[in-house]
């Protein structure tokens, strides 16, 4: 029994750890500053969380998702808009959705899902757009009174169906009350309930894709079409095959519910059923006839149709139609009855290299002719507008955009005489220049000859133009041509370096400059459009100096409501320099005071290096700092010659002091030394020997050399001080080096004799220290008394000698 149990409990511990792992949740972290996140194309196995909270807009399109589970999107209750078409959705739990009740657009298309539930739209209250093409359902919902759409009042927009689509029940859009839109998926569809569709009113713009049933069921197409036709209604027939008669049948209930405006797209058409369509519509109410994106067999032999009457129509909308034995296709001279009415005709895309002048002469009633993407050229077009003669006087917009023709000159000269023509467009043409004068309709007022080659303005351009497209050429400037009617400007994908001249367009209010060569612009360019009020300049190659982002970040930043809006993202403005702030949105840059006051900081740098270099010398003046490295140079440099002769008389002699003194006198007071000191003191016993600068210094050499030479071969030097002493030049040099020597220790070198009394402050003040010893040493003054003479002279000869302190 113990055993039994033990193998019990195995199995279920091996049972639980066998159980897979519930797979994390992947997060998604594509979401912008407009709570839109991008999560399509990523590999999503599941639907994923996201880094942002309140999101608005979710596309989960082209992943792997195959389930939608309770709590996938609970965390989306702000969702606006959730796009989950192209996974491989399976299920869906009925209560996947209940939490979005504020969503208003819901695409479901292209997914695997084999049924449709109610559940699933009964909280979506809000919802205006749902896709449910694609999949593989074949009802919608399980019928009954349990209606897929009963709570969706608000719906406008609705697609549904796929090829697997077999039935529309009487009951199934119950619920549903008017449609801007709707599409029908049913090519295989083998059942319909006639009035399914006919309780929904208005309908706006209805696509039938039907294509089976219009071979098989021509009743249950019929049914379809009369429960969808209503005279505002626009009905787009696509993919199908009207070849026969039969085909062509259920549009008889297009003529009795007088539908005005019927489309075929992705059709194939045939001789026989465009015959038997306009004999089907014959008396009809139909104004608009278009067809897209179709082939067409046949040589265009519909005169059997001749005694058909469609007066009411006036627009004809052909594009993108092959015509498979275009060779043998004939004119259309003989539906001339369906031609004197049109006014409005488009043939785009078709292959047309003419449309001759007997055609054009039945175009009668024609306002607005739109021949683009075809093969005219200079000669055919010619041709097509009878050689500008005017016959086609009523026109008023003519669009012979991407073709071949090269001459703006002819061209203005083959619509000159259209007195009613205000919209010209010519773009994506071979023009490569543009004449000096044209001649233009006078009222023409819209120009479009953008993504030429056109590389200056000229004078050619009307006068009387209020919008102007020249967008997509090489036009590196404009200027010169003013246009005082313009409104609109349109300059994009050119090779513009600066804004045009506003003043040339008084009137303008729209410029669009984007993807030029714009390094950068600023209010003075500005203030020359005077009615400018919307800018689009983004996608240049900004230069982000502090000027320009300045002025986008005051102008347009928030900071002051300016008269011109941006009307493009910021995000299309970025820098191209400098490098390190390529890439960078303009209105995030930050840029240091240093980089946007760089003149004003380094006149200021400047300045204060001035004003310190200024004060600096002030203070050595103030210190007498020049004198010190004058006065110290001096004497390194005479301390060297002294070494050196040091050196010399060390080799030879012995060096000896050879002065007792040296005197250091003013000229003024040469009379004094030489008749009084000199004799007193070389005379007297012992002798003492004296060191004069006019007998003793060596001619020939530097005076300075001298004066220290003196100086060091003296036991003393001797000071007659007086005020000719003070102001005398060479005194104060040698009042100099004298200080220099009591700086190097000898305090007891200077013997101060004072001819007549002088104050201590009348030695200059950078004497520091021999003002320092007249403060503190007694100095000999020469008196007046000749009693007190005797006195004064063996007191000065002590001094000399070296004895004792006066």
């Amino acid at each position: 029994m113990g055993s039994l149990a033990m193998l019990v409990l195995l199995f279920f511990s091996q049972g639980q750890s066998s159980t897979p792992e519930v797979e994390k949740r992947s997060t998604c972290d594509q979401c912008d500053e407009r709570l839109f996140c991008n999560c399509s194309s990523r590999n999503y196995r599941h639907v994923p969380t996201v880094t942002v909270t309140e999101v608005v807009t979710l596309d989960l399109s082209f992943n792997d998702i195959t389930s939608v589970a309770e709590d996938d999107l609970r965390e989306y209750t702000w969702l606006r808009t959730l796009d989950l078409h192209s996974n491989r959705i399976e299920s869906i739990h009925e209560w996947a959705f209940h939490l979005l009740q504020g969503l208003e657009s819901l695409d479901l298309s292209y997914n695997q899902l084999a049924a449709l539930n109610p559940a699933w739209f009964s909280k979506l209250l809000s919802l205006q757009h749902l896709n449910l093409l694609g999949s593989c359902y074949r009802t919608l919902g399980p019928g009954g009174t349990l209606s897929l759409f009963r709570s969706l009042t608000r719906l406008r927009f609705l697609r549904f169906g796929n090829p697997a689509l077999e039935e529309v029940r009487r009951g199934d859009l119950a619920g549903v009350r008017q449609l801007d839109q709707l599409e029908v998926y049913g090519n295989n569809l083998k059942r319909y309930d006639p009035g399914s569709l006919g309780d929904l009113w208005p309908l706006g713009v209805v696509t039938l894709r039907l294509r089976g049933p219009f071979q098989d069921n021509t009743t249950l197409v019929s049914s379809i079409i009369h429960d969808v036709s209503y005279s505002e209604t626009f009905l787009v027939v696509a993919d199908v095959l009207l070849s026969e008669k039969t085909s062509v049948a259920p549009f008889r209930e297009t003529n009795r519910r007088r539908v005005r405006s019927i489309m075929f797209q992705n059709a194939t058409l045939t001789d026989e059923a465009i015959v038997h369509f306009m004999e089907v519509m014959d008396g009809a109410s139909l104004e608009f006839l278009g067809v897209e994106d179709a082939t067409f067999h046949g040589t265009g032999s519909w005169t059997p149709a001749r005694r058909t009457h469609l007066d009411n129509l006036d627009t004809v909308y052909f594009r993108n139609i092959e015509v498979m034995n275009v060779y043998k296709f004939t004119s259309f001279l003989p539906v001339g009855f369906l031609l004197k009415n049109l006014r409005q005709i488009s043939i785009i895309n078709c292959k047309v290299y003419v449309m001759p002048c007997l055609t054009s002469l039945l175009l009668t009633q024609m306002v607005y002719l739109d021949l683009s993407g075809n093969l005219l050229t200079d000669l055919t077009l010619t041709e097509s507008l009878c050689h500008g003669i005017g016959i086609l006087r009523n026109l008023r917009v003519i669009n012979v955009s991407d073709n071949a023709l090269k001459s703006i000159s002819l061209i203005s000269k083959l619509v000159t005489r259209l007195d009613k023509l205000v919209h010209l467009d010519i773009s994506q043409n071979a023009y490569t220049s543009m004449p000096p004068t044209c001649s233009w309709p006078q009222i023409l007022t819209h120009l479009n000859l953008s993504r030429a080659k056109l590389r200056r303005v000229t004078p050619c351009l009307p006068p009387t133009l209020e919008i102007l497209d020249l967008g997509h050429n090489d036009l590196t400037a404009f200027h010169s041509v003013a246009l005082p009617a313009l409104r609109e400007l349109h300059l994009s994908g050119n090779k513009l370096m600066s804004l045009p001249p506003g003043w040339l367009f008084p009137s303008l209010k729209v410029l669009l400059i984007q993807s030029n060569t714009l390094n950068m612009f600023g209010p003075l360019d500005l203030q020359l459009y005077r009615r400018l009020r919307a800018l689009q300049a983004g996608q240049n190659r900004f230069v982000c100096s502090c000027e320009f982002v300045n002025f986008m970040v005051w102008r347009w930043g928030g900071a002051v409501e300016g008269s011109v809006e941006l009307t493009d993202r910021w995000d299309n403005y970025l820098c191209d320099s400098p490098l390190p702030l390529q890439g960078q949105r303009v209105d995030r840059v930050q840029l240091s005071p240093f980089q946007c006051h760089r003149i004003l900081l380094v006149s200021s740098l400047c300045g204060c290096m001035l004003a310190s270099g200024i004060l600096f010398v002030i203070l050595l003046w103030k210190i007498h700092a020049v004198w010190y490295v004058r006065m110290m140079w001096a004497w390194l440099k005479a301390k060297r010659n002294s070494g050196n002769q040091k050196r010399r008389d060390a080799a030879g002699n012995a060096y000896l002091l050879c002065y007792d003194a040296f005197v250091s006198y003013s000229e003024q007071d040469a009379e004094w030394v030489e008749e009084f000191l000199v004799p007193e003191l070389e005379d007297s016993q012992p002798p003492l020997t004296l060191c004069l600068h006019k007998r003793d210094f060596l001619p020939g050499h530097w005076i300075i050399d001298n004066i220290i030479h003196a100086m060091e071969r003296s036991r003393r030097t001797l000071f007659v001080l007086s005020e000719h002493f003070v102001h005398s030049e060479w005194c104060r040099y040698e009042l100099d080096f004298s200080h220099f020597r009591l700086f190097d220790g000898d305090s007891e070198a200077a013997v101060l004799v004072l001819l007549e009394p002088i104050s201590k402050d009348d030695v200059p003040k950078r004497f520091c220290k021999l003002r320092k010893l007249m403060s503190s040493r007694t100095y000999l003054e020469w008196p007046q008394e000749d009693e007190r003479r005797a006195e004064f002279w063996n007191n000065l000869r002590l001094a000399v000698r070296g004895g004792d302190e006066l």
